[in-house]
């Protein structure tokens, strides 16, 4: 298996509506990313969304399977990121978000100035909270009702990790 971080293109577009329509990848998601998820989604995130710092394409094989990311905070909070990913179902259980997230680490250790990473992760995502804790992530709070989806209140894991001494 081959498994590369990338910068989004113009091709990737059928397959972001096609994996972001499915209801079990969007489960867990946040809000900020729409279902459904149209053409015109797809257009905004390949030329303007995507473009706003560590966001990556996963690609396996020369495939498009899923997007991984670290967003730098703001002020106080500059040398924090906030990690996110996901991955289309058919790629699921095959320890691909896991690698995709150790390219993420070094590329965001070596290329920025972030110390301290963080993931905020819907309670009842087990995949999720298992991929962090493989990447050394740390379970730092459980934050009860802190999450508000589809009209109701979820409990959210926070997993942190330090990358800089």
């Amino acid at each position: 298996m081959i498994l590369n971080l990338r910068k989004f293109k113009t091709g990737d577009q059928a397959l972001l509506v096609q994996y972001l329509n499915d209801a079990d990848v969007a489960q867990y998601l946040s809000t900020k990313i729409p279902f459904p998820y149209t053409q015109e989604d797809a257009s905004w995130w390949i030329e303007t969304g995507s473009q706003a710092g560590a966001i990556y394409a996963i690609e396996k094989d020369g495939l498009f399977i899923g997007c991984i990311s670290a967003i730098a905070g703001q002020f106080e909070y500059s040398k924090s990121a906030e990690v996110g990913y996901w991955l289309a179902k058919d790629y699921w259980g095959q320890g691909i978000v896991t690698h995709a997230l150790m390219l993420l680490l070094k590329e965001v250790k070596v290329k920025t100035d972030i110390v301290r990473l963080h993931a905020v992760v819907f309670e009842g995502n087990a995949a999720s909270s298992k991929v962090l804790l493989k990447s050394g992530f740390v379970h730092e709070a459980l934050l009860e009702k802190a999450i508000f989806k589809d009209g109701c209140f979820f409990n959210a894991n926070l997993y942190g990790k330090i990358i800089k001494p």
